[in-house]
């Protein structure tokens, strides 16, 4: 029994915190979620399953949490500078070999659990696609893109792209490999770089 099991109304032990959501994703990624319960996170966390209920009174809860501790508290907005970059950062998640389990698992859960779902959206959603979408628009008006590119529909696209690498390509990619293969599908739908104009911006 652990320490905070013994003594109610002690502070929470940080360690049990850290042990349980590191058990929960562990068992997040290696059984997904419909298939992860309470008692397994206690187990292999080393806690009893009072001190995971004292914490999340639902495995729903639990798995919340789990997702926002492995995405830590990345920035709503993120700053990305130009296609080339958007690439870069994406083909290096892409191609990170946990990111792509957890991600498959995180896509596969949220028929079965909404909330995952909507958990996501709000961790790496919104914003995020707006400053991508923003992006493409400028891309679009630098002329690395067709005039009528929809920076949504692009988006859409790239992201469908992503999906399919994940449960169509090894989880040995390179973050090379990647890049290229979202390079091509923005190439297919016209893609230029080679075609920007130089604008001078004031400071």
């Amino acid at each position: 029994m652990s320490t905070d099991d013994r003594t109610p109304g002690r502070p929470r032990s940080r360690e049990a915190d850290a042990a349980i959501l590191a058990a929960s994703l562990e068992l997040l990624i290696e059984r997904g979620a419909e298939a992860t319960s309470v008692e397994q996170v206690a187990r292999r966390a080393g806690v009893t399953r009072a001190t995971v209920y004292r914490r999340f009174p639902d495995k729903t809860s639990l798995l919340l949490a789990t997702i926002e501790s492995a995405y830590g508290n990345p920035p709503p907005t993120p700053e990305i500078r130009d296609v080339e970059h958007l690439l870069t950062g994406w083909a290096s998640v892409l191609a990170d070999p946990f990111q792509r389990r957890l991600l498959r698992r995180l896509y596969g859960s949220f028929e079965d659990f909404p909330e995952i779902a909507e958990a996501y959206r709000d961790q790496l959603g919104a914003q995020r696609s707006d400053a991508r979408m923003r992006v493409f628009e400028q891309a679009r008006e630098r002329g690395e893109l067709p005039a009528d590119t929809d920076p949504q529909v692009l988006l859409d696209m790239l992201t469908g792209a992503g999906w399919q690498h994940l449960v169509t390509r090894p989880d040995t990619c390179t973050a090379e490999e990647t890049g290229r293969f979202l390079r091509a599908v923005l190439h297919q739908a016209g893609y230029r770089p080679e075609n920007a104009t130089t604008k001078t911006t004031e400071e």
